[in-house]
C-alpha cells in the first residue's frame, strides 16, 4: 500500500492546498484506504480505524456516556455499513468530547 503522505503528494490540487483541505484530503484517504469496492466500511472496521487512526482523541473517554453509546453502535449490525459521511460525523462527535481537543485549544499560537 502507498503511504498517505505520497498519495497527498499526488493529488495536485493539494500542492498549494491549505493545513485544513490536506487534513480533510488526508481523513478521505485513510477512510478510501480502509473500505470496500463499494466505498464503504464494516461497523468492525470502523472501530477498528478509529482505534488506530483516531487513538489518541479517543484515549481516556471510554467512561463518557456519549462514548459508549457510539461504540456500542458499531458493534451492533454488521450488516450495515457506514459510509463516508458517517465516519465523518462519527469523527466529529469524537473530536468534539476528546480531553485532546482541549489540549490542542490552549496550545499558545503566539511567541
Amino acid at each position: 500500500s502507498i503511504p498517505i503522505a505520497k498519495q497527498l503528494a499526488s493529488i495536485k490540487a493539494l500542492g498549494q492546498g491549505s493545513d485544513l483541505e490536506k487534513a480533510f484530503a488526508t481523513v478521505a484517504l485513510v477512510y478510501n484506504n480502509n473500505a470496500d469496492p463499494e466505498g464503504k466500511l464494516s461497523r468492525a472496521e470502523t472501530k477498528s480505524l478509529l482505534q488506530t487512526q483516531f487513538g489518541h482523541f479517543i484515549q481516556g473517554q471510554e467512561n463518557k456516556p456519549k462514548y459508549q453509546e457510539i461504540i456500542s453502535d458499531l458493534d451492533g449490525e454488521p450488516e450495515n455499513k457506514i459510509d463516508f459521511e458517517d465516519f465523518m460525523m462519527t469523527l466529529v462527535m469524537l473530536t468534539l468530547m476528546s480531553d485532546l481537543l482541549q489540549e490542542i485549544k490552549n496550545v499558545k499560537t503566539t511567541k
